[in-house]
């Protein structure tokens, strides 16, 4: 039996790449799962050739090209083996959509799980991945038409999210696990998860945090971190949480996100928020000649509209986002009640749970068809 091959390249690409190898075992425990990735695939019976650590950003990928060719060189080597039966490639784009290519040169089917986000920048991408796709397993609703119209064969699963939301505890549940008082305000703090974003977030965190302590005595401020990440607390001095993002959510009044899966996160779980991001000039500058959206935080992007206030680069200042987050702290304010639920309608958008047993059936049901025709063949 040909072997599954499972790329991710960052954390989240792991956590996901997880969830699709345990529903794989149970469908398929004939056929042997090698990959590239981190310790939730290896625990989850993923034998990796290669552990990655993903990366964000123009500048900072360029540091990291010579590692990204290694790689790259290594799963080509793996997709010419003739082992292998499927490729399953997990969002990542900027390497995958390479070794998608180099699949299908080698005549291996490809099943992309969380596709480029060609609705929002580099649109040409949407023909590449036409040509070296087999199918598409998109978790935002609006993808799906979208990668159809361009001749791609697409499904929309839902988004795996909803999976770690399915029992959510109460407040005073999460606060009870957490250690936070139940009569205080709290404020919740998403920096990011990978480094170079939270170096450039903490400072800022920090000070938003500082002013809302001077205009709300005795709030409580929390902030959640990544298992893999040490943060420098001089500039965040306060409670660091390593646990499920769900819980910290659950347990604050309002939350700080970083933008991405973070404001989702905080849509499912209910928690008003404002969305922030700073990046290096130049990345910060490249992208504003390539983005096509009017949005940078998801759950906006999801709604169509804005939900949550956006402050992106110079417009991420303390006195701003401080004026943001004050009132969605009070219960009965219009504010918190109309972006309630607007992340109502955002959890009913995302679809059902099950996004990762899906896309295990979809790759069980691949791994069977056999090889694809080889590129100019």
């Amino acid at each position: 039996m040909r072997e599954i091959l499972i790329i991710a390249g960052e954390a989240s690409g792991d956590l996901h790449g997880a969830g699709v190898a345990e529903r794989l075992r149970a469908v398929r425990p004939d056929v042997p799962l090698v990959g590239m990735g981190g310790d939730r695939m290896a625990a989850a019976g993923v034998q990796l050739f290669e552990r990655a650590e993903g990366v964000v950003g123009f500048v900072e990928v360029l540091k990291h090209l010579p590692a990204h060719l290694r790689l790259l060189r290594t799963v080509k080597a793996h997709l010419r083996s003739g082992r292998v039966g499927l490729i399953i490639l997990i969002d990542y784009p900027g390497f995958n959509l390479r070794v998608a290519r180099a699949a299908r040169d080698a005549g291996v089917p490809v099943l992309y799980y969380i596709t480029p986000q060609v609705w929002a920048w580099k649109p040409g991408r949407v023909t590449l991945m036409a040509e070296v796709i087999t199918r598409a397993a998109v978790i935002l609703p609006f993808e799906e038409q979208l990668l159809r119209d361009a001749g791609i064969d697409t499904t929309f699963v839902g988004h795996p999210l909803l999976d770690r939301a399915q029992s959510l505890p109460n407040k005073a549940e999460a606060r009870r696990r957490l250690g936070l008082p139940a009569d205080r305000e709290v404020l919740a703090l998403f920096p990011g998860s990978r480094a170079q974003e939270i170096e450039r977030h903490l400072r800022a965190f920090g000070e938003v945090a500082r002013e809302l302590q001077r205009r709300r005595p005795g709030l409580e401020v929390v902030v959640s971190v990544a298992p893999t990440i040490q943060l420098d607390q001089s500039h965040l001095p306060f409670p660091m949480v390593r646990a499920q993002s769900f819980d910290v959510l659950r347990a604050a009044d309002v939350a700080l996100c970083k933008s991405g899966t973070t404001t989702l996160e905080a849509a499912v779980a209910g928690c008003p928020c404002a969305v922030v991001y700073k990046t290096s000039a130049i990345t910060y500058w490249i992208a504003k000649q390539l983005v096509r959206i009017p949005h940078i935080g998801l759950l906006n992007v999801v709604a169509g509209r804005e939900v949550a206030p956006e402050f992106v680069q110079e417009a991420f200042t303390t006195q701003a986002v401080a004026d943001a987050l004050t009132p969605l702290f009070a219960a009965d304010s219009g504010a918190r009640r109309q972006m309630l639920d607007g992340m109502e309608e955002i959890r009913r958008m995302l679809g059902t749970p099950g996004a990762a047993g899906r896309v295990a059936e979809m790759a069980a049901g691949m791994v069977d068809a056999g090889p694809t025709e080889r590129s100019g063949a």
